[in-house]
């Protein structure tokens, strides 16, 4: 895949991609994405920036409506206090013509260049993948000790771990008992996190949803129920 970025006055910054797939020129626009024109490979990138220039009126009207979904989201600026458990976000424009991201074993740093403006969608897709990849790593070194005390303490066995950025929930349980984990998780207090392994573990005895299944993660918990209700008040869903 080919990449070109452009800059057209009336409507920002505009990302033209090739793609093999591609039989003709079409534009998407989604929210912190902004626009993306997929063209052939022997098309070229003057054509595609004279399609994009034809459809101008559309493409304005379509972004005043991506604007008010990105107006309730989150804006992530150089004034923007933002840490998760031992992560400090630092954002800064610097000289370099492309964008940074770097996670120390304190700081999510992104450097944005000088000829882009903080709330555009590239900058703010950086600042979320530096994010994702700070929990990631928090994840990794948390997660998985965690997982294994809780299992040994309370008698159950497993087969693998792994840790996903899910969309829609904290964590499942395989057939074969092997566990998925949210690397979302480490936005949790240590007890919803502990509640959610505890979860999974009980469902490598008990698949379903059913009276076993609460009673005996009620019986380790002491209160299933409301833990799982105090789960459901956070989202995976945060930007």
């Amino acid at each position: 895949m080919s990449l070109k970025r452009i800059y057209i006055d009336s409507i920002g910054e505009v990302l033209l991609k090739k793609n093999r797939r591609s039989k003709k020129i079409s534009i998407r626009i989604t929210p912190f994405k902004g626009i993306v024109v997929s063209l052939p490979y022997y098309a070229s990138y003057k054509a595609a920036e004279k399609f994009v220039e034809s459809k101008i009126e559309w493409i304005n009207k379509s972004l005043l409506k991506i604007k008010e979904t990105e107006n309730k989201r989150k804006i992530f600026d150089e004034n923007t206090t933002y840490k998760t458990r031992n992560h400090l976000l630092k954002i800064e424009q610097g000289n370099s013509d492309k964008i940074s991201i770097y996670v120390s074993k304190s700081v999510i740093n992104v450097k944005y260049p000088n000829y882009l403006e903080v709330v555009s969608p590239s900058v703010q897709k950086a600042v979320m993948a530096g994010i994702v990849k700070a929990l990631r790593k928090e994840a990794k070194e948390y997660l998985p000790a965690r997982v294994e005390m809780l299992a040994g303490k309370f008698g159950f066995n497993y087969n693998k771990l792994f840790i996903k950025n899910l969309r829609s929930r904290w964590g499942s349980c395989s057939n074969k008992n092997n566990i998925n984990l949210n690397l979302q998780l480490m936005k949790l207090p240590d007890k919803l996190i502990n509640y959610v392994i505890l979860h999974e573990l009980v469902h490598t005895k008990e698949k379903n949803h059913g009276k076993k299944f609460w009673t005996k993660l009620n019986t380790i918990t002491g209160n299933a129920k409301a833990l799982s209700k105090e789960v459901k008040k956070y989202s995976t869903v945060w930007f």
